[in-house]
């Protein structure tokens, strides 16, 4: 899945719109594409983006996955506009939308590992990477061991840090710099 602001500036968008409440994650949404930020924790981010764009957006998209985000998303559409959510929100947790709001045509979709056709788009999203047009680097804010692997999940997702990696290495395979397939 392409991170929301590489993929609406890859899409062509002309303006891309970040929103959280961590002012380090909107530093990385700017590196990305992001071409304003919203800090949540200061202002309604709805109001800020109606003001922001004159009524609305077309096609926002919460990857959060929270009831309050998935509901924003709704709300800052202008006529027309379809919000995506990419975000899982918990099983069971229902949003709240208000019925006039559908006569604006407004529409709700979500979406499942992007919506991608793997066999067709993993090889134009590498390329796009390796071309420096997918701007993917920028998540991972540390490396880890995979026996530090809990404590990264427990960092994801207490939202202290973007993504991490942890690499995994065979003890049989060797790696370069690596001749006698010692593990790292």
């Amino acid at each position: 899945m392409i991170p929301p602001p590489d993929g609406a500036a890859i899409a062509g968008a002309d303006r891309v719109i970040a929103i959280d409440t961590i002012s380090s994650k909107l530093d990385v949404a700017k590196l990305m594409g992001a071409t304003d930020v919203i800090n949540a924790s200061n202002v309604d981010p709805v109001e800020a983006i109606k003001d922001m764009t004159g009524g609305g957006v077309e096609y926002p998209f919460e990857a959060v996955g929270l009831k309050t985000t998935a509901e924003q998303s709704f709300q800052c559409l202008r006529a027309g506009g379809t919000a995506t959510i990419i975000g899982m929100v918990p099983f069971g947790m229902k949003i709240e939308l208000h019925g006039y709001d559908f006569l604006r045509e407004w529409k709700i979709q979500g979406s499942s590992m992007g919506s991608n056709r793997f066999r067709f788009d993993m090889p134009k999203l590498l390329n796009a990477w390796k071309n420096g047009e997918l701007k993917l680097d920028h998540l991972i804010s540390s490396h880890i061991k995979l026996e530090e692997v809990n404590e990264g999940y427990v960092k994801l997702k207490a939202a202290r840090c973007c993504a991490g990696s942890s690499t995994l290495a065979s003890p049989n395979r060797r790696r370069p710099g690596n001749e006698q397939g010692e593990r790292r």
